[in-house]
């Protein structure tokens, strides 16, 4: 036995092995950290844009780059830094070989990804982006690259087959300068032109031609249109003309690891053609040479988000930083598209006068002369009645539901709910009168002015119309698309497809009849660009009838804007509106900016606002009484809208820094 006096002598050795072992641990960690900490050899410095949407901090900070990660850390990679006492992510803008700061720089943290997803074409766009719209450049950041997907960046993205299609220049060759617009393209020149299709055009197809004479010349391409609809469309006409696999879709409907795989394709060069929605409006493709929009005056180019930009502007922005030529699109012309072609920034691609005569008959008939019901006036019935002898029939109507207003039949009272002074509606023929509000229904309602139980409905969506049709053409098939139910096509089967307006679908080999219900409701909105959009919207469902066939909108003949229709003018009408909106100075003939808040932030904010003296402040006015907020309007002419941009920038900045209550600044808002 050992003795308690004997025990440390025996233990000793044992505890002097512990402690030289814990000393060489510990030696080798140091060892370990420094060389991690120890600055890369090339290029030490990365600059790396926080993602941190505060303005005053939207600006490039410098870091080192540890040994370790100087061959991952490369510009477009992800990385995770220190930023204000907590780790934040970031994508490498450059690497550089010395810093400004004077003081130590902070090591990156790690490299999230070596990927570079984020090319430098796209992070000087994103810079542009954030200072026309006065916001951060981290919001725009998240439009240009999607979250990352780990399992997906390890796959390969196998390259595009050899392409031996053809742009064939006899799809434009009824579009004066089509031919010579897509021989541009194939000679790899930057033409910029402002197109607009007329009623029968494959306009899919012919988009895809343009896109196949871009890839002749070895240079990639980008359409955005406003929806999945028609990026649907706009891909099986590219599939056909340039064959399988050579283009992507990006879209937020895939799911996140297809739309990020597709994505990864795109930035690593394997395909060079990309249809999308808004989102697509930022993807990096590699020798860009085409950019594409469709129909620019639908709002939803309009991103919902700050710093709310607009594809349209967006994809002109990268037609002069990347040097592409750029395609505006549409049945429809807008006022902006005429100030691109007014400044010679573009150049028109119109059709022959001839050529639209023979496309289609455009008539437009008063409500008066009603044969069908109290809605359907004698011409528009016997158009469909022709139509449905060779092909199916489009009507169009502007409300969805079966009756979304009612009355009292007797004094035209609008008819209310009594628990909470709603408006009531009718969900079918058989359902009775329910408030839209509460959804209580009322079953023995009666009139609270004269006391009458009967109802009539002033307007008569998509359903009802479905309805009174399917009574008047018995043995017809009445179809229906509306929001709740969108019809991605029809078949060339003489039917009846009564679709609300956005929801039209094409029909195979075009509609024989297209008839626009409802003019006045689609005009009655209190809008700036109310006139513009309803031509639009009539354009968009008469450009789906097959040459030859017939067009009949009912409404006021005397409008101008039914005027414009008829004669299928939307160049002139355009250019009538931008003149008219010049005189009174509203956009785009001058830049406009809003802000909206509290009274008590809205004045700070009108405080430290510097304007340029040529800007006119209009408000504030209430527009949100439930949270209070108030609406200031900033006006100044086109020629000041990049100081006007700097202004708000930098009270964005200033608001930022002292933590000021918010507010929502919108430059050229598309509803004022």
């Amino acid at each position: 036995m050992t003795s308690p006096e004997t025990e440390p002598a025996q233990m000793l050795p044992g505890l002097r092995a512990a402690v030289a072992d814990a000393k060489v641990k510990a030696a080798a960690t140091r060892a370990r950290r420094a060389a991690e900490f120890e600055p890369a050899d090339v290029d030490p410095v990365a600059r790396v844009l926080v993602d941190i949407p505060l303005a005053h901090l939207d600006r490039p900070f410098d870091y080192a780059v540890p040994m370790k990660d100087a061959a991952t850390a490369v510009p477009g990679a992800r990385v995770k830094v220190r930023f204000a006492g907590q780790d934040v992510d970031g994508f490498v803008l450059e690497r550089a070989d010395g810093s400004g700061h004077p003081g130590k720089l902070q090591p990156l943290r790690r490299v999230i990804s070596a990927e570079p997803v984020l090319s430098p074409e796209v992070a000087e766009l994103t810079a542009r982006i954030a200072e026309r719209y006065a916001g951060a450049r981290a919001d725009v950041m998240r439009l240009a690259v999607p979250p990352r997907h780990a399992a997906v960046e390890k796959e390969p993205s196998p390259p595009a087959p050899a392409l031996s299609a053809q742009s064939d220049p006899q799809t434009w060759g009824h579009v004066v300068h089509g031919a010579t617009f897509l021989a541009h393209l194939r000679a790899g020149s930057t033409p910029r032109a402002v197109w607009n299709a007329a009623p029968g055009d494959d306009w899919p197809t012919m988009l895809a031609h343009a896109v196949a004479a871009t890839l002749a010349a070895g240079r990639g391409s980008l359409i955005c249109v406003p929806d999945q609809r028609d990026a649907t469309r706009v891909s099986a006409a590219l599939e056909t003309v340039l064959g399988p696999d050579q283009h992507v879709v990006l879209s937020a409907e895939a799911g996140p690891a297809k739309r990020y795989r597709d994505f990864l394709s795109v930035s690593r060069g394997a395909r060079r053609v990309v249809v999308g929605a808004r989102s697509a409006a930022l993807a990096p493709v590699c020798d860009l040479g085409l950019v594409v929009i469709w129909d620019d005056g639908d709002d939803l180019h309009a991103e919902p988000r700050a710093p709310y930009p607009h594809v349209r502007e967006m994809l002109a922005m990268r037609a002069e930083v990347q040097g592409t030529a750029m395609l505006v699109a549409g049945f429809a012309r807008t006022c902006e598209s005429v100030l691109l072609l007014a400044s010679g920034w573009a150049h028109e691609l119109t059709t022959e006068r001839s050529v639209l005569r023979d496309r289609a008959r455009v008539d437009v008939v008063p409500g008066e002369d009603r044969a069908v019901g109290s809605r359907i006036p004698r011409a528009a019935y016997d158009a469909i009645r022709e139509g449905l002898t060779t092909g199916p029939v489009l009507v169009q109507t502007p409300r969805a539901g079966y009756a979304p207003s009612l009355a009292c039949e007797r004094c035209r009272t609008p008819a209310r709910c009594q628990s909470c002074a709603g408006p009531l509606v009718l969900g079918g023929p058989t359902t009775p009168p329910t408030c839209r509000w509460c959804g209580t229904p009322d079953p023995a309602w009666a009139c609270r002015e004269c006391g009458h139980r009967g109802l009539r409905a002033p307007i008569r969506g998509e359903a009802r119309t479905a309805e009174e049709l399917g009574r008047s053409f018995a043995g017809t098939t009445i179809r229906t698309s509306s929001s709740d139910r969108v019809l991605a096509g029809v078949s060339d089967r003489c039917d009846i497809v009564v679709a609300t307006v956005g929801a039209e679908p094409p029909a195979e080999g075009g509609y024989a009849a297209v008839v626009i219900l409802d003019t006045w409701l689609t005009l009655a909105r209190d809008d700036l660009r109310s006139s513009e959009e309803a031509l639009r919207r009539w354009l968009g469902a008469a450009g789906l009838v097959r040459p030859g066939g017939r067009v009949v909108a009912v409404g006021d003949p005397a409008l101008p804007v039914l005027q414009a229709l008829v004669r299928w003018d939307p160049a002139g009408f355009a250019s009538r509106e931008l003149g008219e909106r010049s005189q009174t100075h509203l956009p785009p003939a001058a830049r406009l900016a809003t802000i909206t808040g509290v009274p008590g932030a809205l004045d700070d904010a009108l405080t430290l606002l510097a304007l340029p003296d040529v800007a006119d402040v209009l408000g504030p006015v209430p527009v949100d009484s439930d949270k209070g907020e108030q609406r200031v309007v900033i006006r100044v002419p086109l020629a000041s809208g990049q100081a006007l941009s700097d202004a708000l920038g930098e009270l964005q900045r200033v608001r930022s820094a002292r933590k000021l209550d918010a507010v929502r600044i919108q430059v050229d808002p598309l509803v004022i």
